[in-house]
């Protein structure tokens, strides 16, 4: 029987409905397969697997169609270059918008097989990269006046089974679906395997800072600190291994999986806590940061919404695993008007970290999500309390622990 530990403080019954921090459907969506996202200023792109290219200018509230001129609606890859749209397409090449979609231009003059899964944008360049395994046609192609004519960029790969690229500074990767990555340092003239210690089929790359990151379908995610030439498994907390995309927001790193949902790492991939709270559709498509959100696009179950402070706002400690439940006293305290709150969980499970006053009324919600075992700390910001003593309880399962804290303004 687990012990339960609180202060000597009882708290009024009061009814109220518990409000989780969570994943938000987004109205327009539903049903839709979405396999992309790009995103310039207020507009927010989706490309679908049979309903082509959706708009959203009010973070994902509404979202509009804007595929006319679209011959083919499964579209694979969005990206952005000054005024220009590009859509790849399974089946019809490159598109080309230059009104924000509203209406679209066939642009794949040159590009001899028309299935479409990846496109990178570098310098005034653009890349598409073709996949149907087995098929000596397909591979990377590169367009150097905006789309309008297309040669082959396939010096040096081995395998042409394109699924992602990723640009950063001079140097170009592409991952591949059967031969993992490859990078080229001189504009896609030639490509070099660099798979050093990585498993081959790779659905996804982000970069964060000096740290190159590959998704693999039923190897979890990869880490290269020197530009690909040698990768080591992350996978620690990731209890689902089929990664399909990948997000990085500042210090934090997203993967988005098939049939485990989302999960996130704020220390390069040490560790892993999975923030799926919500997420009915749990096969992920992909993943992109837009403003304040990050956004997961799901197969057969569309577009979904959530704040990035609502996960990213706990901060999981590297240190060896607690023996027992604990919470920590706050620090500082009194405080003015943040203040930091530690706690230790030995057992994986949903947990909530909530603030009461002294009436027992809740406050507010701080934590309502599952965490893995370990260390954490969270921040709480309390700029829009009064002066007073609150009482902070962490609720873990048939564990519970109270701390009494002071704001002082």
């Amino acid at each position: 029987m687990k012990r339960v530990v609180s202060t000597a403080l009882v708290f009024l019954c009061v009814q109220s409905a518990e409000i989780k921090a969570q994943w938000v459907q987004l109205e327009g969506t539903s049903g839709m397969s979405v396999q992309c996202f790009a995103s310039s200023g207020a507009n927010l792109y989706a490309g679908t697997h049979d309903n082509g290219v959706l708009l959203s200018t009010d973070d994902g509230a509404n979202w509009v169609a804007v595929d006319s001129g679209l011959t083919t609606l499964n579209v694979r890859a969005i990206a952005i270059s000054g005024t220009y749209l590009f859509a790849g397409t399974y089946g019809g090449t490159v598109f080309r918008s230059t009104n924000n979609g509203i209406s679209w231009t066939q642009m794949g003059s040159g590009v001899t097989y028309p299935f479409v899964q990846a496109l990178a944008v570098f310098d005034t360049n653009l890349l598409a990269g073709t996949s149907d395994s087995g098929t000596p046609d397909c591979g990377v192609f590169l367009s150097t006046n905006s789309g309008i004519s297309w040669s082959t960029a396939n010096s040096g790969l081995t395998e042409r089974d394109i699924l992602t690229f990723i640009v950063t500074g001079t140097d170009l990767f592409a991952g591949t679906d059967g031969g993992g990555v490859f990078r080229s340092t001189n504009g896609a003239s030639n490509w070099t395997r660099v798979s050093s210690g990585l498993n081959n089929f790779i659905y996804a790359l982000a970069i964060s800072g000096s740290n190159l990151f590959a998704g693999a379908l039923g190897a979890g995610v990869y880490l290269s600190t020197n530009n690909g030439t040698s990768w080591t498994q992350v996978n620690s907390g990731l209890t689902n291994t089929h990664v399909q995309a990948l997000a990085v927001s500042g210090s934090n790193l997203f993967a988005g999986t098939n049939g485990g949902g989302v999960y996130l790492s704020t220390n390069n991939g040490t560790s892993w806590l999975q923030v799926s709270d919500g997420l009915t559709h749990t096969s992920i498509l992909s993943l992109a940061i837009s403003g304040t959100n990050l956004f997961a696009g799901s197969y057969l179950g569309g577009a979904w919404r959530r704040p990035l402070s609502e996960m990213t706002s706990v901060k999981q400690l590297s240190v060896p695993l607690p023996e027992s439940y604990a919470l920590q006293q706050n620090y500082p305290n009194p405080f003015n008007p943040s203040t930091t709150i530690g706690f230790s969980l030995p057992h994986a499970g949903y947990i909530t970290l909530k603030v009461f006053n002294p009436s027992g009324q809740e406050v507010t919600t701080l934590l309502s999500q599952e965490l893995s075992a370990g260390r954490y700390e969270k921040k709480w910001d309390a700029a829009s309390l009064g002066s007073g003593i609150y009482f902070v309880r962490l609720q873990a399962g048939s564990f519970s622990m109270t701390k009494k804290v002071a704001l002082l303004r």
